[in-house]
């Protein structure tokens, strides 16, 4: 525990200055993360990262992620990108006579699709006008309140189990207390930002982060339990890998911008 505390504590210290910074402070550390998060599906999957599949998964991936505007490029289009890495990884199954298989193509179109697009819009929400950094700090506080508060309500009142064939120590009690924390945590940036967010919105972003945060977890716990592994990696000592630290955000930030809860 004294370990996972150390590493929480330096890493989101280090993580919370990028933000802060923006621009490709920010943005190279979300590169990084997504370059090790990718290699990270690689590995739980049983590939090899230097094998010609899922080094063209890692080539879509780059595209998907890199913030190409900034680097003063027209951004290509995700759903061009995703078809012509889908063509690219199927024609490989053809040209090695289905030794690589249909399934491989599949599972690494998804990684790089996962990983890609869910850093990539983490960007977004940072670089949205003048309040990029309010709903980063928004959507983080309300993600890692969530997380403490479903923790430390499951450890004291946690009876019933959520979903124990994926996840057996999580409770439905936990849940509600993540989400309550979470929602206290969006007025809190409501009462400090008033010009910027309504209360209603404040909730609605607080309801998000909190639901579709856990949600996320379950799809790693999911995964992890397919494979028949505890973390995704040892990148964060006490914390696992990119893919352990980081499941919720990959399901958080592309709803805040599908949904359109960015104003």
């Amino acid at each position: 525990m004294k370990q996972r505390m150390v590493t929480g504590v330096f890493a989101g210290l280090v993580f919370g200055i990028m933000a802060i910074l923006g621009g490709w402070f920010y943005e190279g550390l979300l590169l990084f993360l997504a370059v090790v998060g990718y290699f990270e599906f690689v590995r739980l999957n049983g590939y090899r990262w230097f094998d010609l599949m899922p080094l063209i998964g890692f080539a879509g991936m780059l595209v998907i992620v890199t913030p190409w505007e900034h680097a003063g490029l027209s951004e290509p289009s995700l759903a061009a990108v995703v078809w012509i890495l889908m063509l690219l990884l199927l024609s490989v199954t053809v040209v090695t006579k289905n030794r690589e298989t249909l399934d491989a193509s599949a599972l690494l179109l998804l990684g790089a699709v996962y990983v890609g697009y869910g850093f990539s819009e983490m960007m977004t929400v940072r670089a949205h006008g003048d309040y990029g950094l309010l709903y980063t700090a928004i959507a983080f506080g309300c993600i890692w309140a969530s997380d403490i508060g479903a923790y430390f309500v499951g450890r004291a009142v946690g009876r019933t189990k959520l979903w124990p064939a994926i996840s057996p120590n999580k409770t439905i009690e936990g849940a509600v207390g993540g989400i309550v924390m979470s929602l206290i945590v969006g007025v809190l940036f409501w009462l400090a930002a008033p010009a910027v967010l309504t209360i209603g919105h404040a909730l609605l972003i607080g309801l998000l982060a909190s639901s579709a945060g856990q949600f996320g977890d379950l799809i790693q716990s999911a995964y992890k339990r397919l494979r028949g592994v505890k973390d995704s990696g040892r990148l964060l000592p006490g914390h696992g890998g990119v893919l352990d630290r980081c499941d919720s955000w990959l399901i958080v930030f592309p709803l805040l911008t599908l949904t359109g809860l960015l104003a």
